[in-house]
Order: C-alpha cells, then structure tokens, then sequence
C-alpha cells in the first residue's frame, strides 16, 4: 500500500467506506476515547475542521477502547457523547484496534509510514496523523500534543 487512499472502514452504520473519498484533500486521522484525558482535544481538532474543512481539510476520528476502557460500548453512544460535549461534525468511523494483532490495516500502515517516540506502536488515545492531498502520512502528533499545535503543518497542506 502506497497511500491512505487504498483503505476501506466502516462507518458509525458498519458500512464500508473507501478512504478515496477523501483523495486529493488533506487529512488528520486520529484514534479517540470519550472518557480520556485528553478527549477535551475533540474541541480543538472541531475548531480545526471549521477553520479548514472549507480549504478541503478533513478529520477522520476512529474511536478505541484498547487503551484502559475508554470508549463506549456502542457507537450512538460514542457519536451523541461527541456532539453533545465538543460540537463534533467531523466524520467518525466505527469503533478499531490500532495496536495489536487486530489492528485495522490502515492503522498498521499509518504507524509503519511514521514512527513514534522509540517504537511504531501507538501509545494512547488521540495519536494523530497528518495526510497529504496524495495520502501520503506527513506527520504523526503524541496524544499530548493539542490539535492547535498542528495548525502550521495543516496549512502546508490545504
């Protein structure tokens, strides 16, 4: 696989979803959890998305309940936790691994095209990953780095 573009995931119906959907805009794909720490980043990554969505910019958030349990169990819940508490109108994906031996393919790729801090391994919730408009990975953010700070980097690509 050469491109974020080759993937397919389903969505909040369990409905498969080509990611060549997206080609040709640039994109941040983020592993979340409703009941983390650093979920108040929902916030920030929707104020992205309201900043950019216009200049093509889309943020693709796949909620993970590997990461100490903290994700709902159902994927309504998931959705209304996110409308109602962070405004979020960006598309979410059904509920994946990002670690491990069922790690969904396009996780597996993203960690192998950007490394982390010592390993490839995602360590937590709200991993981001920057994507160019040919769905190239570009940047790959840590869970404590807000969203905002993305900001300059994003605007490379739109």
């Amino acid at each position: 696989m050469t491109s974020v573009y080759e993937f397919t995931a389903k969505n909040i119906k369990g409905e498969d979803v080509s990611l060549d959907e997206f080609k040709g805009k640039p994109l941040v794909i983020v592993n979340t959890a409703s009941h983390c720490g650093f979920t108040p980043q929902f916030t920030e990554l929707q104020k992205l998305y309201e900043e950019y969505h216009d200049k093509g910019l889309e943020i693709l958030g796949f909620p993970c309940s590997q990461f100490n349990n903290q994700e709902f169990e159902d994927i309504d819940s998931t959705l209304e936790y996110c409308q109602l508490n962070h405004g979020v109108t960006f598309p979410m994906f059904a509920k994946v691994d990002v670690k491990g031996k069922e790690i969904h393919p396009l996780f597996q790729f993203l960690t192998t095209e950007q490394k982390g801090f010592l390993s490839n391994n995602i360590k937590w919730n709200f991993t981001k990953f920057l994507i160019d408009k040919e769905g190239k990975v570009v940047g790959r953010y840590a869970p404590q780095t807000a969203p905002l700070k993305m900001e300059q980097d994003i605007q490379k690509f739109i």
